[in-house]
């Protein structure tokens, strides 16, 4: 299957969390990046973290990924897209909010690299566990081969009165399940294959442009609020358990996805381990003791996760090797004190 070891990378949503790890990957790789934001004031930041590779990264703007043909240009003369632009928040008032521009950016970006992606030689796209994950009575290992169908059923049957984390988690199906039935209808036609990354929540340091922690992305916001402020009750520390991965891993994940041949037509979940809160609060005060403690003493082993994901093939394949909750801890906080956020 092709792959890539050299060349221009397009990246959507460039100056996202997760994307601006992308591209920080690609760079240190010795790939060219062309970027895309939505405004011309996104532009700066962007240039000015990465001014030390100069003409290497080029930032074009894409004001609307869901408009038809919103990408026929940005697709040109490069030789693989990594696709990050997606909404993600859990405010949405109706599915549509998070669904229509999920699919149709999705759907854009493929149709642009299908009519005009002359040189593209893969594609890889940003999905989520979300698209994973669904309810169970019991404990539960998933793997790639698992669809949170749950969640899209939910918003089509309830609508505006759906749970917004459950229009989050149905965007995310939703534009998955199309970006592989595109491939599936036109694999006559095009020259390139795909490959999807599954994360679960995604902490870690920050490149993005954001001057007050609270106006961090969703995921870190909760993460600062819990470590460095408290907000969690030591019930909540316990009771509230997940995946997560670094997103220095994420980032490295998409460039290590260009590379490997047999990343093509995979599905890969992009998972670290499971947490608890107390986990992360433990690693946190243990870094730095005027940090809350939470529970204390904290027992790890008696600790209980419902949902457990398999990384195997992320391992298999891509070769990552993964952050821990403690070196992620230290590194964030590490920077987090540099900016004066606590």
């Amino acid at each position: 299957m092709p792959a890539i070891n050299a060349g221009k990378v397009l990246v959507t949503g460039a100056n996202g969390y997760i994307a601006l790890w992308v591209v920080r990957s690609l760079l240190e790789k010795g790939y060219s990046v062309r970027g895309t934001v939505r405004s011309e004031s996104k532009i700066a930041h962007l240039k000015d973290t990465f001014k030390s590779y100069g003409a290497q990264l080029e930032v074009i703007v894409v004001s609307d990924i869901a408009k038809d043909g919103a990408f026929d240009d940005a697709v040109k003369g490069v030789d693989a897209i990594a696709h990050t632009a997606s909404p993600f928040h859990t405010k949405a008032t109706h599915p549509d909010e998070l669904v229509v521009p999920a699919v149709r950016g999705t759907l854009s970006i493929l149709q642009s690299a299908l009519a005009h992606g002359a040189a593209v030689k893969r594609v890889v796209i940003t999905s989520s566990t979300a698209a994973v994950v669904y309810p169970t009575p019991q404990p539960r290992v998933f793997t790639e081969a698992d669809w949170n169908d749950a969640s899209m059923r939910a918003i089509e049957t309830q609508g505006a009165a759906a749970n917004p984390v459950e229009m989050y988690r149905a965007s995310k199906g939703f534009a998955e399940r199309a970006a592989w039935k595109f491939v599936e209808e036109n694999k006559g036609k095009i020259a390139w294959d795909l490959a999807v990354l599954n994360p679960p929540f995604v902490y870690g340091p920050v490149l993005h442009e954001v001057s007050d922690p609270e106006q961090l992305n969703t995921s870190m916001v909760d993460w600062y609020r819990n470590l460095v402020k408290g907000a969690k009750t030591n019930e909540e520390l316990l009771s509230i358990a997940a995946c997560w991965v670094d997103v220095r891993d994420v980032g490295l994940a998409h460039a290590l996805a260009l590379e490997k041949p047999a990343a093509g037509g995979e599905r890969i979940i992009i998972s670290s381990s499971v947490y608890n809160w107390q986990d992360w609060v433990s690693a946190a005060h243990k870094f730095d003791p005027s940090l809350p403690a939470g529970n204390v003493p904290y027992d790890p082993a008696t600790a209980k996760y419902h949902v457990r994901y398999d990384n195997s093939k992320s391992q298999q394949i891509l070769g990552l090797n993964y952050h821990t909750i403690e070196e992620c801890t230290v590194d964030t906080l590490e920077q987090f004190k540099e900016k004066g956020w606590y």
